[in-house]
């Protein structure tokens, strides 16, 4: 394992470092020309970093296309600060000080990555590695077979190197790993015979397939938590999350100790599932709504964008048909301006010139002005649209959550019906069946009961009217959203074409300006 060197210092990237490790790396001619120019590390693919007594990882942000990274033979202690090299393929942290594998999350392109010779007694954390291919992770202090069982996720390892492990010096050791690596090529730097792969494929058979069972159970498992995500993630945007069910009326009462007690009376559980079955055929009439506006929305949005697309297309093939018929007339433009016969003859040319650069200018000017008119009208369609829709859903939720609360209105007279009548039998000991002693608590006087019974009332109505509350701001929120994004989409994409002009403009008047014209004198 790595020592440091008691000479010098523990050092920590920093931009010195990486400054002089880059340099290093380039030939002299190109060396110079980045020393005057300044350096731009985001353009570096590979970087070496091998030998430098680095204690801590850090300032690697700026390398935004490295591909390959060598840190091997230093002091390093922790893997961290590489989450920002996504696009990383090689990475080298052999020689070091590391004890546990982690920080590696970002890294989905590594196909080759080494931790040979550091402190690590456990493989985990590499999930997200799906992309490698070759992994060295000898010398370390793995001290249990089980380790290897982890490495079957990597589905495209085919060179493996574990040599110098503890746990190496058991028989089995080279069996059990073929034997539960099926796809492995290469161990410990040698090619796996055919026989030693067969030998360990029938020694732990029963073993790899309770493994592939449990694997296969564990798939179909982590699918269907996926797919229920996405079906979640879409009800949210639809507006109805927990709305195709018993959820919403649960939740009316959840917390609530009143709506508990009143349940024990004679009677009420009858009613309550009748109030349940009720309520939730309402929710489900809701989500069912609310999922086929959604999809009116989608398509909106859908039908929008492409005339968006249709609109654009056309001024922009306009635009490019106007810019080529310019440059076909006037291609030839500066240099007849530069062998014309005289200089006055040159100044006429090129004032004739400008004038077509002008005029050029207004054109394309005028047809994005054009091009602004067509997609404010086509905008403020869309606007109208969406109000349309938004308008609809909202009066639509409205009336149907207005029938949630004339249902749990009527649920509350009844409810209230069936208290008093069962206090009044209580008072005058007529009562059937033996209540628990902290029911039989509220059953003393009318105002007690009816209080309570209204408590729990307007607790679920307020439950309903938030949800109500819920739906509607996140449909007017949609609606805003898109509105904005539209217009912003505009602003930004006239602005941005309004500089091209203005660019190529200048550009043309630039090179009309330093056409060489001949000397008055000659």
């Amino acid at each position: 394992m790595s020592q440091p060197d008691d000479s010098l210092e523990p050092n920590v990237i920093d931009d010195e470092m990486l400054q002089k490790a880059v340099e290093e790396q380039w030939p002299e001619d190109i060396r110079r020309l980045a020393t005057s120019e300044g350096y731009d590390f985001k353009d570096v693919t590979e970087l070496q970093l091998s030998f430098r007594n680095i204690l801590q990882i850090d300032n690697l942000w700026q390398f935004e296309s490295l591909t390959k990274l060598q840190l091997d033979n230093n002091i390093i202690e922790k893997i961290e600060a590489l989450e920002s090299l996504v696009h990383l393929v090689w990475l080298d942290l052999s020689f070091n000080n590391i004890e546990v594998i982690e920080g590696l999350d970002n890294l989905v392109k590594l196909q080759d990555l080494s931790l040979y010779n550091n402190r690590i007694s456990k493989i985990e954390n590499m999930d997200t590695l799906r992309e490698l291919q070759v992994f060295s992770i000898g010398k370390n202090n793995l001290t249990t077979l089980e380790n290897v069982v982890y490495l079957r996720r990597f589905k495209n390892l085919h060179s493996l190197n574990l040599t110098g492990n503890p746990f190496c010096d058991e028989e089995q050791y080279m069996l059990f790993v073929v034997a539960h690596l099926p796809g492995l090529v290469y161990l410990d730097f040698k090619l796996i015979p055919d026989t030693t792969r067969e030998v360990a494929i029938s020694n732990y058979q029963y073993l790899t397939d309770l493994l592939e069972n449990e694997e296969a159970e564990a798939l179909a498992q982590l699918e269907e938590k996926q797919a229920q995500q996405k079906e979640l993630e879409y009800y949210k945007t639809a507006f109805v999350e927990h709305l195709n069910g018993p959820f919403l009326f649960d939740s009316l009462y959840a917390e609530d100790t009143e709506a508990a007690k009143l349940a024990s009376l004679p009677g009420v559980d009858e009613l309550l599932q009748e109030y349940r079955k009720d309520f939730v055929s309402i929710c489900e009439n809701l989500f069912n709504f609310c999922l086929n506006e959604h999809e009116k929305r989608e398509a909106e949005v859908s039908d929008f964008r492409e005339g968006l697309h249709e609109v654009l297309t056309a001024n922009q093939e306009e635009g490019k048909r106007i810019i080529l018929d310019f440059e076909n007339r006037n291609k030839t433009r500066l240099d007849e301006i530069h062998r014309a016969s005289s200089h006055d003859t040159a100044e006429s040319m090129r004032a004739e010139y400008n004038e077509d650069i002008l005029q050029l200018s207004e054109t394309l000017m005028t047809l994005e002005m054009q091009m602004v008119d067509q997609l404010e009208e086509l905008i403020k369609e869309f606007e109208r649209n969406i109000a349309v829709i938004t308008s609809t859903f909202a009066e639509n939720v409205q009336g149907i959550m207005t029938q949630c609360r004339d249902l749990e209105n009527r649920h509350h007279e009844k409810l209230l019906e069936i208290s008093i009548s069962t206090l009044e039998k209580s008072l005058n000991d007529e009562l059937d069946e033996e209540l628990p002693d902290d029911v039989r608590e509220f059953l003393v006087d009318k105002n007690t009961i009816v209080d309570m019974v209204n408590k729990s009332h307007n607790i679920r109505l307020l439950k309903i009217s938030m949800q109500e509350c819920d739906i509607l701001l996140n449909v007017y929120h949609w609606e805003a959203s898109v509105k904005e994004k539209a217009l912003q989409n505009e602003i930004d994409r006239n602005r941005n074409r309004i500089k091209e002009i203005f660019q190529y403009i200048d550009d043309l008047q630039e090179q009309l300006d330093n056409a060489v014209i001949p000397d008055p004198m000659d």
